[in-house]
């Protein structure tokens, strides 16, 4: 094994890491609206989310990273419940303002080894167990201790969680004993995962979630026609001081990529234990999942069947997509079968390599009344700015 050597990148003090670290700059303002066919009152809020960060350069495999979070609402757009008790009247968006620590930690790195210490961001696979939840302006991010190694195309990742930094501005952060496993293969046909997640909250009340599954993931070039494909399957198994509950989780998804365009079909079920809980995924960046209206950011006890379609392309110079969404419950019972279903749409455009701008939209059809949704609009007209 060869040896870290601060001569290798001109950095030979601590001084020298500290004067050629990087600084960055992360400004989204955003504008959002929701209307729903319920007594609440629609929501609009216009904030701007500034985030800056500083990077030293590595020391004999060292470095550190630190990164302040700040999100205002502007112009007095600001009528919408923030999800942690102001305005309850309106509908929910959750945007709270908050000035906090977002990033703060400590890396070592040296060959196939890193391992970090402190406040950090965790995205594995692709976020639906673990991930950072980038859509909302207070991201999500964990005070964990991580050590990952990879050795050619094999990579094991291991975190201990001990609060979660969840996107309600600290008041809702959860002190907590998770172990993060994950262990990836890649192959000439794609990657193969195999994952355990074990959380628990750090409360004197039994509460665990134990989750265990395989994913395989990848994509296969046909002359000018590209296959897509993913599977993934886990089980999961919950306790609390009463009651113990077991279900599983399943997905496929199949794409085809030709002439510029990319058309998806797949199937996701958050299964139910027998109509009484419905798979959890409580550190997932949700948004992503089940329609960008977020009415399923927790599994009905019925559980969820996710049946979708999505075509997205290139024009203009930006990105567009679509996606349609059919929600069945698992666990159907006399009042709970149909779910509903949501249109998705959104266009995004970088101006250069410093500005995007974007439209995003959600529409909502609620299904069988017992299952306590409403029609539900959403709309999002963003700028972003990086340097």
């Amino acid at each position: 094994m060869g040896s870290a050597n601060a001569a290798d990148t001109n950095v030979n003090s601590v001084a020298d890491a500290i004067t050629q670290g990087t600084a960055k700059v992360n400004l989204n303002l955003r504008y959002e609206s929701v209307d729903q066919d319920n007594a609440l009152k629609d929501a609009d809020a216009l904030t701007l989310r500034t985030r800056l960060t500083f990077a030293t350069a590595e020391y004999y495999g060292l470095s550190a990273l630190v990164e302040f979070e700040d999100s205002r609402s502007l112009a007095g757009v600001n009528d919408y419940n923030d999800a942690i008790g102001n305005n309850t009247a309106y509908s929910v968006i959750a945007d709270p303002e908050t000035t906090e620590l977002d990033q703060a930690f400590l890396q070592y790195k040296r060959d196939g080894f890193k391992a970090k210490v402190g406040r950090q961001v965790m995205a594995l696979d692709n976020m639906r167990f673990i991930g950072h939840v980038g859509w909302r302006q207070d991201r999500q991010t964990f005070d964990a201790v991580t050590m990952q190694y990879a050795i050619n195309d094999f990579t094991v990742d291991y975190g201990y969680i001990y609060k979660r930094n969840r996107i309600f501005a600290e008041v809702k952060d959860i002190d907590s004993k998770d172990h993060v496993f994950n262990a990836s293969y890649n192959l000439d046909l794609g990657k193969l995962s195999a994952y355990g997640y074990l959380l628990e909250e750090d409360t004197n009340v039994e509460n665990g979630i134990d989750t265990y599954g395989i994913r395989f993931a990848g994509a296969k070039d046909f002359d000018n026609v590209k296959l897509l494909y993913t599977v993934d399957y886990a089980t999961q198994d919950t306790d609390t001081a009463t009651t113990s509950y077991s279900t599983d989780y399943m997905l496929a998804e199949v794409g085809v990529g030709f002439s510029g365009l990319t058309v998806k079909l797949g199937y996701e079920l958050l299964g139910s234990d027998d109509g009484e809980y419905g798979f959890s995924t409580p550190l997932a960046t949700l948004h992503a999942f089940n329609g960008w209206a977020d009415q399923f950011l927790a599994t009905p006890a019925q559980g969820l069947a996710d049946t979708y379609v999505s075509v997205s392309g290139k024009v203009a110079g930006g990105k567009w997509a679509l996606v349609y969404h059919d929600f069945e419950a698992d666990d159907s019972s006399a009042t709970v079968s149909d779910l509903g279903n949501e249109i998705d749409a959104v266009f995004s455009l970088p101006i250069d390599k410093h500005y995007t701008v974007g439209v995003k939209y959600a529409a909502y059809s609620a299904g069988d009344a017992g299952a306590g949704k409403v029609d539900a609009d959403k709309v999002w007209l963003w700028a972003n700015a990086k340097f």
